[in-house]
């Protein structure tokens, strides 16, 4: 027997779990799993706000592929169409001609994007939080805001500097919003010309709650635990516009700031653009309760997806609602999936994927945090040890685990790292100015 040829298509939380898992499940003879992403590590995303806090080393919140996956091949570039009546799929490496690669089934997990809205000044002023490289230029930015406030004398300056704006309630919005006023008045301890009053974070959620995920009280909770650190929270309210840094909100209100990060929810990936599969109205990938892409009633044999670009139905809830785009859906759905797969192969049937949210878990800096797990409710030290110890078990692999219990560990002892690597986001300046030739002189 020919061994079946299984394309994933993204290396995120589905891809990576579903890979692995596959490769574990399937001996070579009945399968080979080719893994394609344009980045050569799985991000674990809830540990990003930790990683720009300096709680944890950036590279311990991400996975290396080629050590995870060492029974699949791994191609670092980016898929650029399916067409699935070929089964075959466009693959543009990172360097070199494009290529095709035929396959028997195809995993489609190219996870989401951040969704934005055409807002003035936001392409140009905003930062997004979904990538390890934008958690750490979050973490050197802020930083570096706090060497600009305090090297001034124009109190402008150092307002506009010291201005924070954290746009979605969400558990990306609130947790890099906690984490990073936490690390920023941790620091300012180095700071003699700075005080805590002078910074200003601002929160903008355009609905009337934060934590959607949770109960409203623990989301009231969360808001007053915030404002208790003297943090601007503006519920109901939407940006409108940061022109030149300028935020204006539907409020009415208008300040200067050289901080926007936008939170505000996500999309499907836009690759899914490029292929022949079905979708919802949100863009979304169709799909049955066993992970099977689905047109109307009809299975596309040989398809499959999860997360966060996929409309799975939720078993657990009444018909017509699906499954969250949270990281726990998305691992266990990826467990379902590789063993769908492997049934398939094997000439058994699939089986449908039902579970029920367990709850939520959020961090709200150093030793506080919120958690609603099997309608239990924790605040404080507990529901931040519940947050860690949740993470630290769901990050793949025993070598990542090990990373971040150390650096949490050495936390208790040692000081936290508050200073600024700006040169990484442009590491050739220094050199390209020594290097350039000589102006030649005016007559």
């Amino acid at each position: 027997m020919n061994p079946k040829r299984i394309l994933v298509v993204g290396a995120g939380h589905v891809g990576l779990y579903a890979a692995l898992r596959l490769s574990k499940k399937l001996s070579r003879r009945e399968a080979e799993v080719i893994v394609v992403d344009p980045q050569p590590h799985m991000t674990y995303q809830p540990f990003l706000p930790e990683a720009s806090a300096g709680n944890i080393s950036p590279r311990h919140a991400v996975v290396p592929l080629r050590r995870e996956l060492r029974k699949c091949t791994v191609v670092a570039g980016t898929v650029t169409r399916i067409d699935h009546d070929r089964m075959t799929a466009v693959v543009q490496p990172i360097s070199g001609p494009a290529r095709e690669i035929q396959y028997d089934h195809v995993v489609v997990a190219p996870g989401s994007v951040s969704r934005t809205l055409p807002i003035p000044g936001l392409h140009e002023n905003g930062i997004g939080f979904k990538t390890i490289g934008e958690a750490i230029f979050l973490r050197n930015h802020v930083l570096d805001r706090l060497d600009v406030a305090a090297s001034t004398t124009d109190p402008a300056v150092r307002s506009r500097a010291l201005t924070f704006v954290f746009v979605g309630g969400g558990y990306a919005g609130i947790e890099a919003l906690a984490e990073m006023e936490d690390m920023a008045r941790d620091a300012l301890r180095y700071y003699p010309e700075l005080k805590p009053e002078d910074m200003r974070w601002v929160l903008v959620e355009a609905t009337q709650r934060v934590l959607p995920e949770v109960d409203r009280d623990m989301g009231a909770y969360t808001v007053q635990q915030l404002m208790k650190r003297d943090m601007d929270i503006r519920l109901d309210t939407r940006l409108e516009s940061c022109v030149d840094g300028v935020v204006k909100l539907s409020d009415g209100d208008s300040f200067p700031s050289d901080t926007i990060v936008w939170t505000a929810g996500v999309k499907p990936s836009p690759m899914l653009d490029a292929t022949d599969f079905p979708r919802d109205e949100r863009r979304r990938v169709t799909c049955r309760p066993t992970l099977q892409i689905v047109d109307g009633d009809r299975v596309v044999e040989g398809a499959w997806s999860a997360g966060d670009c996929a409309a799975v139905p939720d078993l657990t809830k009444e018909p017509g609602n699906f499954c969250s785009p949270s990281a726990q859906h998305a691992v266990r759905q990826a467990a379902r999936m590789a063993d769908n797969i492997a049934n398939v192969i094997r000439g058994r049937e699939p089986v449908d994927y039902k579970h029920k949210h367990a709850g939520s878990v959020a961090s709200l800096g150093l030793h506080k945090g919120v958690a609603q797990v099997y309608g239990i409710k924790m605040t404080g030290w507990p529901a931040w040890f519940m947050h860690r110890t949740y993470h630290m078990s769901r990050i793949p692999s025993f070598n990542r685990k090990v990373r971040v219990v150390v650096d949490w560990t050495l936390a208790f002892f040692l000081k936290r790292e508050v200073v600024a690597l700006g040169q990484l986001h442009d590491p050739r300046e220094e050199f390209a100015e020594a290097s350039a030739p000589p102006v030649a002189a005016r007559v």
